[in-house]
């Protein structure tokens, strides 16, 4: 066989195989995924765009614009009833990164009903904020089993930071000011503050948008990597919160030399270093005895997103720091079982995970 010809078949079964798996793919994307396994309420969920009419928007392009979020709500509803709600509607389907190597969000079984009846009583709030670049909708696996829990949880989405948001339809994208290149020093403390409000004017604005079923005295605050940091800071500056929630951040701002005097949980995964981390040392050590820190084994990052829950390639995973599959669960258990003690008072007794352990350098 000469050489011409071997090149050719050569190419051949290179384009034969890359059909085939081209097809895998496709017919893979498909497959439907469930975010969440209910807890003892269906989940309702309404889309809002609120405006803070008492702050300019400081990342915005254009100056001189009061804040506007996109605020998603997630709680308790009184049936299962009405339209399933879309994974990503609209603009946010530009969430989608990865083609076909990802599930089609059409094919994500949120588990949650659009605008459903509110189930009836008082429910304690959780605003929860997504990590820089992340959005709300991200998070919709650990909303959905929290509001199944018997919690109103509001998801903020950071307009300016995330690298994606829907406002009036359209999408906006992140700037320069909201999305800093370098968060050391003063440009992370000041985005870690303009967060921190974001969150508590999201708080805020719960009971206005559900009444009576939101109980505004129970408040906490939860958030992931860079929103970790913020919900920490809201928490320090909101009378009515009654603790917060870190996963997988690193703290930043004055909190961290005063620590939290209220409830505090660290959920971490196994980062190089993520046990030695300054910040969460130090703001460990100087917050109350209700204060917890916890590594889960085998996290990465981007595990406690949605990301952890459906079907991402085999190539995509290996580049996106993702590990196990068991964290969104775990981290969903340990958040449920802190919020039933900081916002209902009942003792906290970590569940019992194999290999999950007390965070080395934060043990007291």
């Amino acid at each position: 066989m000469t050489i011409k010809r071997v090149v050719a078949v050569a190419v051949a079964a290179g384009l034969l195989f890359l059909g085939a798996y081209a097809g895998f793919l496709v017919h893979r994307s498909r497959h439907v995924v469930a975010l969440f396994k209910g807890g003892p309420y269906p989940v309702g969920r309404a889309e809002h765009e609120l405006a803070d009419r008492s702050r300019t928007d400081e990342f915005a392009p254009l100056g001189g614009n009061p804040r506007v979020l996109s605020v998603w709500l997630w709680y308790p509803a009184a049936a299962a009833t009405g339209k399933p709600s879309a994974y990503a509607p609209g603009a946010w389907a530009g969430l989608h990164k990865f083609g076909p190597a990802e599930t089609a969000f059409d094919r994500v079984g949120t588990g949650t009903y659009e605008d459903a009846p509110v189930a009836a009583g008082r429910f304690p709030v959780v605003v929860l904020l997504p990590g820089l670049g992340f959005a709300a909708p991200q998070y919709s696996a650990l909303a959905a089993t929290l509001a199944s829990r018997g919690y109103i949880v509001a998801g903020v989405t950071p307009t300016y930071s995330a690298n994606l948001t829907v406002i009036g339809g359209h999408a906006v994208t992140a700037s320069a000011a909201g999305d800093p290149s370098d968060l050391d020093g003063p440009r992370g403390d000041r985005l870690n503050a303009v967060w921190a409000a974001d969150a508590r004017f999201a708080a805020g604005r719960v009971g206005v948008l559900l009444g009576t079923h939101a109980d505004g005295g129970r408040v906490a605050y939860v958030g992931h990597s860079f929103g970790g940091a913020a919900a920490i800071t809201a928490c320090h500056e909101d009378a009515a919160c009654a603790g917060a929630a870190d996963l997988d951040g690193t703290p930043y701002g004055p909190v961290v030399g005063t620590g939290l005097d209220r409830p505090l949980l660290m959920l971490s995964s196994e980062r190089d270093g993520a046990d030695q981390d300054a910040a969460s040392r130090t703001l460990f050590e100087h917050s109350g005895s209700a204060a917890w820190a916890y590594t889960i084994p085998g996290a990465r990052h981007f595990d406690f997103t949605d990301y952890g829950a459906y079907w991402l390639a085999a190539p995509v995973r290996a580049v996106l720091p993702l590990g196990s599959r068991r964290t969104l669960p775990i981290a969903s258990e340990y958040l449920a079982g802190f919020l039933e003690a900081a916002l209902r008072g009942r003792p906290w007794t970590p569940p019992v995970v194999d290999g999950v352990r007390a965070a080395d350098m934060l043990v007291r």
